[in-house]
């Protein structure tokens, strides 16, 4: 019989998750989640959860939308499989396409549809490469990211990702990658340094960087217009204006990675929008189908996209392409996704609730372990340290983020940890009564850590 209990055992013996301490996963066993509705969702013994955290920052139309079911339902009535390949396609992704061409930012001219932000930076990846064979330039092939930068899980993208954890134990980040600094004023601005002057180090470091490099080796700059699992970093005031004359004086593309800032997170349409990004290349999924089907795209502009169809011209094909690629169903889910977005105008909403979660979040400021908080629209962290003046960290066997998101769990508030801060990135369809409790659950999660705290204050 599938008890909690035996179903708990059953995923102890057999299943190998992902982010997670395996050995620890062995004596501790899973939370199981069974149903979910509008911004909650309820394990198998039937508590009750704020989702604080979308789902894996994606699930922005929250749990049980009527309308993103009935468009998958449809679509697998009517054609539940087809593909991209060889001239072939579906009507659905041709509307797709076109729907998400005219809402995206800058001068995007085509779209490839795949199945995760993992893979759309992938793809973005070998565009890059293709498109400097293509134009006679084999050795401008480099990226640039930036430490804490997330980018995903592959072997390529995991590459470009700046967090250790993703590295350490499988031989990465592979060649042609490398990472200039995160941009995190609080953390890592000089004594006195305002956010205009550390922006203008790290461009400075940046363009540094490319001189010593080779501007003839660097292909693209990838960067997430707010970071996202490396703690949800704002930019600070001015960067991407510094930044991008630099790529463009030594013709480097720009990929905006909107995994998680696309589709209102921040108060526009796209994190690009918010910070004047122009990108030659966009990565895109999760609230794409609102979390519901596994479905991603990578946008390039025209002027990526000639060379790149002479090159497959001369060659006889462009030899990339995923079983999944242009689903039906990611398609079909999408464009209804971003129906809803437009019908509600889902930035105007995020803009019009983003400072009851960002000042709710700052009358925490007080609290002897809070460091910082920031964020922007209805994305927001608060960074836990241990002395506010000298910004020291909790030690490292503290877990102290880890043990904050345990005890908002008993409170009923899912939530992330990252490092040492936790993260909130509630379904945008979110209520301000919802963002009261929300704030609530996570203000008694806090009361507990303080308390917990006490014994590493010496």
């Amino acid at each position: 019989m599938n008890t909690p209990a035996a179903l708990a055992e059953l995923d102890k013996l057999q299943s190998l998750h992902p982010y997670t301490n395996l050995r620890r996963h062995e004596e501790r066993g899973p939370v199981i989640m069974a149903r979910g509705r509008g911004i909650h969702v309820y394990d198998v013994e039937g508590r009750e959860y704020i989702e604080g955290l979308a789902g894996l920052w994606c699930c922005s139309l929250g749990f049980s939308n009527e309308r993103l079911i009935a468009a998958a339902t449809k679509q697998l009535n009517t054609l539940p499989y087809y593909h991209g390949f060889a001239h072939k396609t579906s009507d659905v992704a041709i509307e797709a396409a076109r729907e998400l061409l005219a809402i995206a930012p800058g001068k995007m001219a085509r779209v490839f549809f795949g199945t995760s932000g993992s893979d759309a930076n992938d793809t973005a990846i070998k565009l890059v490469r293709y498109y400097n064979n293509a134009l006679g330039r084999p050795h401008k092939k480099k990226i640039i990211a930036r430490t804490k930068g997330y980018h995903g899980v592959s072997v390529a993208a995991a590459s470009l990702t700046g967090l250790p954890h993703l590295h350490t134990g499988f031989d990465l980040p592979g060649p042609d990658v490398l990472h200039t600094d995160c941009p995190h004023h609080w953390r890592f601005a000089q004594p006195g340094e305002s956010e205009e002057a550390f922006a203008a180090r790290l461009a400075r470091s940046l363009g540094q960087l490319i001189e010593r490099e080779g501007p003839e080796t660097i292909a693209a700059f990838i960067a997430e217009p707010v970071m996202g699992a490396g703690g949800v970093i704002p930019p600070p005031e001015g960067y991407f204006d510094l930044v991008q004359p630099i790529l463009k004086q030594h013709d480097i593309l720009m990929i905006a990675d909107e995994v998680i800032c696309g589709f209102g997170r921040t108060g526009q349409m796209w994190g690009s929008q918010t910070y004047d990004i122009e990108p030659d290349i966009l990565t895109c999924a999760k609230a794409l189908t609102g979390g519901y089907v596994p479905f991603s795209a990578t946008l390039i502009s025209q002027r990526v996209y000639e060379p790149i169809a002479e090159q497959s011209a001369k060659i006889g094909t462009f030899g990339h392409g995923y079983t999944y690629s242009a689903h039906p169903l990611g398609a079909a889910v999408a464009i209804e996704a971003m129906k809803i977005y437009r019908e509600v105008d889902i930035a105007a909403r995020v803009r019009s609730l983003a400072p009851q979660l960002q000042e709710g979040l700052r009358t925490l400021a007080a609290s002897p372990i809070v460091g910082e908080v920031r964020g922007v629209g209805l994305i927001a962290a608060v960074e836990l340290v241990k002395n506010k003046t000298t910004r020291e960290s909790f030690p490292p066997g503290a877990a102290i983020a880890g043990y904050f998101a345990e005890r908002a769990h008993a409170h009923g508030l899912v939530l992330r940890a990252l490092g040492e801060a936790v993260a909130l990135c509630p379904p945008l369809v979110i209520e301000p009564s919802e963002i009261d409790e929300m704030l609530a659950r996570f203000t008694r999660a806090l009361r507990d850590t303080e308390a917990y705290a006490e014994r590493f204050s010496k």
